[in-house]
């Protein structure tokens, strides 16, 4: 979900939704104007809440408030270098992800390389900076991301942007697994999630989570309000990883 799209109660009552029907970690998108990993789906959503006047420290709020309706449920908030780090170290933004909530954060475009001194503020407050790896690096650059990875590794199943797919690459098994073989912390999957059937694929080739994003948001519908819809999809999403 896309924080403030297309405001910010309907976000609220979405989060709880996807919660409720069974995700064990939620994802909140934080609206920027060039999301450079995210797809059509993503970036129409947060142009959407950019015009309904989403703004950082809203984004935050809204963390907040899901924080305290579902403590239990650890909140990655999802941004970009700009929005968190900016020309500093980014010691602002990481104590006030914490302070609302946060226990993860996912920055689309920082790497281990450029990310140390965010990570060591993030780490101060609690937080668990969580990294992007894609199928193009050689085995040893996935393992140099996944040594600095907190709380899991974000595999991106495929070469591109965010959004829904109807099937995902044929590699994606064998990428997991190659990941997997040099990860010392969790691996979960995303980018092009949509189906149960890509659920049961990526389960059974060994990744211990599964990352849907574009198509949550699809599901509810042109206005954003379709919540019937979000939690019916997030449950079969859920029911697949359970059956494997």
């Amino acid at each position: 979900m896309v924080a403030g799209y297309p405001d910010a109660d309907a976000s609220f009552e979405a989060a709880l939704a996807c919660i409720d029907a069974g995700a064990d970690t939620l994802e909140v998108g934080l609206p920027y104007s060039d999301p450079l990993a995210d797809g059509a789906t993503l970036q129409r959503a947060s142009a959407a809440a950019l015009r309904a006047g989403a703004t950082f420290d809203g984004s935050l709020e809204l963390v907040g408030r899901i924080a305290a309706a579902r403590p239990d449920v650890p909140l990655v908030p999802m941004g970009y270098a700009n929005q968190l780090v900016g020309g500093g170290t980014g010691a602002e933004g990481a104590r006030r992800l914490a302070e609302a909530g946060a226990s993860g954060v996912i920055v689309a475009d920082l790497t281990p390389d450029e990310g140390a001194p965010f990570a060591a503020h993030a780490r101060d407050h609690g937080l668990e900076v969580i990294y992007l790896v894609a199928p193009t690096p050689p085995a040893a650059r996935r393992r140099w991301i996944a040594d600095h990875a907190g709380g899991f590794l974000y595999c991106v199943s495929l070469v591109g942007v965010t959004g829904a797919r109807r099937s995902l690459p044929r590699e994606v098994g064998r990428l997991i697994r190659e990941v997997k073989a040099v990860s010392p912390v969790p691996v979960a999957v995303g980018f092009g999630v949509s189906r149960p059937t890509h659920v049961r694929q990526i389960v059974r080739a060994g990744a211990d989570g599964v990352i849907a994003a574009s198509a949550l948001v699809d599901a509810l519908g042109p206005d954003g309000r379709d919540v019937a819809a979000l939690s019916t999809l997030v449950a079969s999403l859920r029911g697949a990883t359970l059956r494997g």
